[in-house]
């Protein structure tokens, strides 16, 4: 036995880091064969915790000697390496003569299977007998002598077949030797640095995303890792552990998908909180759906703000019980504030008797002066509704003034931050809409617009999408601190079979006059 050890071998430096499957006792071949051969090795295999043979552990320590396996002794052999020239290499391999194997501290080399069971020759043992087996076959060839039947237990789980015989997986090992086919496995530090790139890269990249954008970037991560892993192997002899940052991938998907669906929903219950009293059920869920429509920051934008405030109510309050004055205004706000989002408006807020209404802002709305003009139709005509039936009920009656006025202004989440914030519109397009509306009870009308919003709403009066309307010029003002004038037209409804009209300004009703 101790002929066999690999006594006169030449250690490197590094030779006390080198650790070998060490061995308690040996069980020797029988004395005929022993003594027959020209040297000996063991055949033991160390199968992954899966039970499949991945390494082959080529040299095992007892009482101090270093022995060599079957394959390695057999490669050694083939090559006419003396045992002076097998240098074990700790921590990086094996070295016959000019051949390197590469190993891992334990001694082991991963197996390089050349493919599944019968990958090389077979022959039977009766036709050797029987001399049915020609010389040349066996000409400078290793040839191995094994079972290959079931019965005798010496089947290997290999990646390739759960059922390949003992010696063909000797078979594997030996001619990798000999032809340097090596699988070579990178160090631990690059194992564990591709696993924290991919895992760091990865929720980096899906955390910008949706399910569906996040799905398809970690199924390409996991095609990316699968596929270097399998050049690296095929092409280049390399082995990299993709199983780590294939879990891990799996892992940060789930816990981004995770996160996003945590923070997708706070931001659903923010926006909620903030627009469920503004605007309608459909505009929330389409913000929510698409946050990139409101910036709660604030910008720059053109909407169509509505200012429609009670004529008259400060003498009417003072006239009335103050029970009776709450209870008709709350009826009437009630009304015109479902016709508000009926028409999909943003309900900014009541100021007293008044209410602001904005489109436009903060889903964006192509026609949102179309949207305004037909909201305060509506709200018009709901507004005789409830005097006839105050009316009949023998209640005091209140009567409205409506400003239209369209223009960019600032929108945006404006107020104390987290003490009170609202999401409102300011410039003077706003303050201007505000004027308009007071200039109604000058003209005893309830809608005024200005030449802003006509500008937007014209040919949608010419050809009836805005249906039995007239639009009546009546004179040009100078706003306070503003120069140029502004042109103010009423609108009213028309009776059925009349078509939608403009009336522009005569010469003579155009005035200049300033705004107080």
């Amino acid at each position: 036995i101790s002929d066999s050890s690999f006594v006169n071998i030449k250690n490197s430096d590094k030779f006390n880091q080198y650790n070998p499957i060490g061995a308690k006792k040996i069980t020797i071949p029988v004395p005929e064969l022993g003594r027959s051969a020209i040297a000996l090795g063991y055949v033991n295999t160390f199968p992954d915790d899966d039970g499949i043979l991945r390494w082959e552990p080529l040299v095992i320590e007892y009482n101090g000697f270093i022995y060599p396996s079957i394959t390695l002794q057999s490669a050694v052999k083939y090559l006419k390496i003396p045992n002076k020239m097998v240098i074990l290499e700790a921590t990086e391999g094996i070295r016959l003569g000019e051949t390197y194997i590469p190993t891992d501290r334990f001694g082991r080399t991963l197996i390089n299977y050349y493919g599944t069971d019968q990958t090389f020759s077979y022959f039977s043992i009766s036709d050797i007998l029987d001399g049915n087996i020609k010389s040349e076959d066996f000409h400078d060839k290793i040839v191995l002598i094994g079972a290959t039947a079931v019965g005798i237990y010496d089947l290997r789980v290999t990646p390739f077949t759960a059922a390949m015989p003992g010696v063909e997986k000797h078979a594997n090992v030996i001619a990798s030797i000999i032809e340097k086919k090596f699988i070579k496995s990178v160090p631990r530090l690059v194992n564990i640095t591709i696993l924290l790139l991919s895992g760091l890269l990865l929720s980096l990249l899906i955390v910008r995303f949706k399910a569906f954008g996040g799905s398809a970037i970690t199924i390409s991560f996991l095609f990316f890792i699968s596929l270097l892993g399998y050049y690296l192997f095929a092409q280049k002899g390399i082995w990299i552990n993709i199983t780590y940052p294939i879990l891990n991938i799996f892992f940060v998907f789930i816990s981004v998908t995770v996160y996003n669906y945590v923070a997708e929903e706070r931001y659903a219950k923010r926006i909620r909180a903030m627009f469920s009293s503004y605007v309608t059920e459909k505009i929330v869920n389409e913000l929510i759906k698409n946050p990139d429509m409101a910036k709660l920051g604030g910008e720059r934008r053109e909407i169509t703000v509505l200012f429609s405030d009670v004529m008259g109510f400060t003498s009417f309050s003072e006239k009335h019980a103050p029970e009776d004055v709450v209870a008709i205004l709350n009826e009437y706000l009630g009304e015109m504030t479902d016709i508000v989002l009926k028409w999909e408006g943003t309900l900014d807020k009541f100021i007293g008797d008044a209410i602001l209404t904005f489109w436009n802002a903060p889903m964006r709305q192509e026609n949102h002066a179309e949207l305004a003009i037909k909201c305060a139709l509506n709200m018009v005509g709901r507004l005789k509704e409830l005097q006839k039936k105050w009316q009949a009920e023998g209640k005091p009656m209140l009567d409205c003034g409506i400003g239209i006025n369209t223009g960019e202004v600032i929108v945006g989440n404006i107020g104390a931050e987290g003490k009170k914030m609202d999401y409102t519109v300011i410039g003077d397009h706003v303050n201007l809409g505000s004027r308009v509306e007071s200039l109604t009870r000058k003209y005893n009308t309830h809608i005024l617009i200005t030449e802003f919003t006509l500008s937007k709403i014209k040919d949608l009066l010419a050809d009836e999408t805005i249906w039995k309307t007239e639009v009546t010029g009546l004179e040009k003002v100078i706003v306070k601190g503003k120069e140029r004038p502004v042109g103010i037209y009423r609108v009213e409804s028309l009776g059925h079979g009349v078509k939608s009209r403009v009336v522009e300004y005569q010469e003579g009703k155009v005035v200049k006059m300033e705004e107080k």
